[in-house]
């Protein structure tokens, strides 16, 4: 078995692609679909943010524009265009800026850290970075950074250099083994494929509104916005506090209208619980990224989608309709390969494994990406030949079910899920060995409070070093999911016969093992009483001293939102997610709450604090 058909929700039959979705079959590039709808109908909304609409004429021309001025610059056919730019309607039209230039596009997220934008860039050999002014104060000495000002930008521009659907669309950046970042080449022909398929599925047309809430360093933020965009739909960009909330998101999507909506998998599974009104647009909510362990409840008004697919292979490579919990049990599957995608299992071997046999996943087809940036080895090793087709070695096992479905049975390797994203513990070791005050360290995963996975850093020490010192470290060049949430101290890291770590030897975190922090302090105050139920709560277990860091306790960004929220609740405060970055422990966030309320109520009248206070 390598192939089936995926059974999703499609169109209505008997319209050609074309007609249905504004562009043409495969291959073809993504800009000359969005150019053609800004000259049929250039009124028509291609963006919407909280700030406004961007129409497709609008988005071409500023497009068109910015492509003559980065040609000015140097951008040449071939070359990568890095954008250290926002969620925003400058970085969709930077990305489209760089095609009609002839170049690809890199997306560098202005959140993560300032040494991971360095390296990322370094690496990419990008012939301009494009960032905001905030971006030169943290990158001074980058070569060919520029501040993107659209006054700077002349109003004329010449013609578009001409689509080709071989030429690369962008450089995805993904964790790598060797303690390193690896850049991901993928074409047009390899986008329009994704896009072909995903809008036939999906019955995509100018209708539809997409939601745009990815990551912008993950694979899936591009398949949030060109689909829609090359259909002629419109799509819809989140604002960055609601994309961790299922509560303000639901109520989002219903506001703005949705109809088709990615959401990763962890908050996807918290949407599948909630409660929805009837009567909405949205119909199909798209999820993946990582492991999916839940179904949906009965009775939901809209599809839940599971997906599947390495950042390789553009995206998706599988994909299925998940039915609800009363029809099916068990983990869902991962569903059946799209469009012209081929999936092999294979045996140790390289033979095709027995239906329900598990073996390695080979991924096949048109989506199958160029290979890794600058490393033709490893390009080599990955990206191989099967019967004169080139495929892409996944390392994850799968098998084959009876009704044509593959079953996800994990990896080959270490490599795993933390929070959506793919993360090679190894990298992260080898920033931990960085440390002057570390002489070994590994790094495994652990299931975490959240039932997801989560880093557990086993640290040989130096000399003395605590824990949230070691996180501060870690904070200043890894993004917030790549960053343990345990630290276990160990006098020596345990081998095997063949020198090899022993891994099962490692021993699970606990009080007695863990690298120095902050002694255990109850708390004082009512205040830090309340905050101290809601950490406990939120984390799911007890005994949460009042110095203990939120984030040393398995705490991440998804958890935290639900912390600032509870504790908004309870004081009457609006909190925001960085509020517990700031203050991770429940003695900082006591104080900040404390200064808050002492504002608010030094900035109310008697009137005012007289009826609060009745309340």
């Amino acid at each position: 078995m390598t192939q089936a058909s995926t059974a999703l929700p499609a169109s209505p039959h008997g319209d050609s692609a074309t007609s249905r979705h504004g562009h043409g079959a495969p291959p073809f590039a993504v800009h000359a679909a969005i150019a053609a709808h800004a000259a049929t109908d250039p009124q028509r909304v291609a963006l919407n943010a909280a700030c406004g609409t961007l129409s497709y004429g609008e988005l071409d021309a500023r497009a068109t524009r910015l492509a003559a001025w980065m040609r000015d610059k140097g951008v040449t056919p071939g070359t990568l265009v890095g954008l250290c730019l926002e969620r925003s309607f400058d970085q969709i039209t930077a990305a489209l800026a760089a095609w009609k230039a002839g170049a690809a596009y890199l997306p560098l997220d202005p959140a993560w850290p300032d040494g991971r934008l360095r390296t990322i860039a370094a690496d990419a050999g990008c012939a301009l970075l494009l960032g905001r002014a905030d971006t030169a104060d943290r990158l001074p000495g980058l070569p060919d950074l520029h501040v993107l000002d659209w006054d700077a930008v002349p109003t004329s521009a010449g013609a578009p250099v001409a689509p080709d659907s071989d030429a690369l669309a962008y450089v995805i950046y993904t964790s790598g083994t060797t303690g390193t970042p690896k850049g991901v080449e993928v074409t047009h022909a390899n986008l329009s494929h994704l896009i072909a398929w995903h809008n036939d599925a999906f019955g995509i047309t100018a209708e539809d509104r997409g939601s745009h809430l990815a990551g912008l360093g993950f694979d899936a933020s591009a398949w949030e916005v060109w689909p829609y965009l090359a259909a002629g739909a419109s799509v819809a960009l989140a604002p960055d506090d609601i994309r961790t909330s299922d509560t303000l998101l639901r109520a989002w999507l219903l506001v703005q209208g949705i109809t088709v909506a990615f959401v990763p998998t962890q908050l996807a599974q918290d949407l599948i619980r909630d409660d929805w009104a009837r009567g909405s647009s949205f119909r199909l909510l798209l999820t993946g990224a990582d492991r999916l362990v839940e179904r949906p409840r009965a009775g939901l008004s809209f599809a839940l989608v599971n997906n599947y697919g390495p950042t390789e292979c553009t995206v998706v490579a599988t994909s299925a309709v998940v039915p609800d919990g009363g029809v099916e049990r068990g983990l869902p599957a991962i569903g059946r390969p799209v469009g012209e995608t081929v999936i092999r299992i294979l045996d140790a071997g390289g033979q095709p494994v027995a239906d329900g046999a598990s073996g390695e996943l080979f991924i096949g087809g048109p989506q199958v990406a160029r290979g890794y940036r600058g490393q033709p080895e490893l390009t080599a090793a990955r990206f191989v030949t099967i019967d004169g087709a080139r495929f892409y070695r996944t390392g994850d096992l799968g098998a084959w079910l009876p009704d044509g479905q593959i079953a996800f049975q994990g990896r080959i390797d270490d490599q795993v899920k933390v929070r959506g994203h793919r993360v090679e513990p190894e990298e992260t070791a080898s920033v931990v060995r960085t440390h002057p005050l570390v002489r070994a360290a590994a790094v495994v995963a652990a299931p975490g409070a959240d039932g997801g996975d989560m880093l557990v850093a086993y640290v040989v020490p130096a000399g003395e070093i605590e824990a949230e010192t070691l996180r501060d470290f870690l904070a200043q060049t890894l993004p917030d999911y790549m960053i343990p949430g345990a630290y276990v101290r160990l006098d020596a890291l345990p081998l095997t016969a063949n020198g090899k770590l022993d891994k099962r030897a490692l021993p699970a975190p606990s009080a007695a093992n863990s690298l120095a922090s902050a002694g255990f302090a109850a708390p004082e105050t009512p205040a830090e009483q309340r905050l101290a139920e809601i950490l406990e709560q939120v984390l799911g277990r007890g005994n949460v001293g009042i110095d203990d860091n939120f984030f040393l306790l398995g705490g991440h960004s998804l958890l935290g939102t639900q912390v600032v929220l509870r504790a908004g609740e309870a004081f009457g405060l609006d909190l925001a997610l960085r509020d517990i970055f700031v203050a991770p422990t429940i003695r900082q966030l006591g104080a900040l709450i404390e200064e808050r309320l002492i504002a608010m109520i030094e900035a109310m009248s008697d009137d005012e604090v007289r009826s609060r206070a009745g309340q």
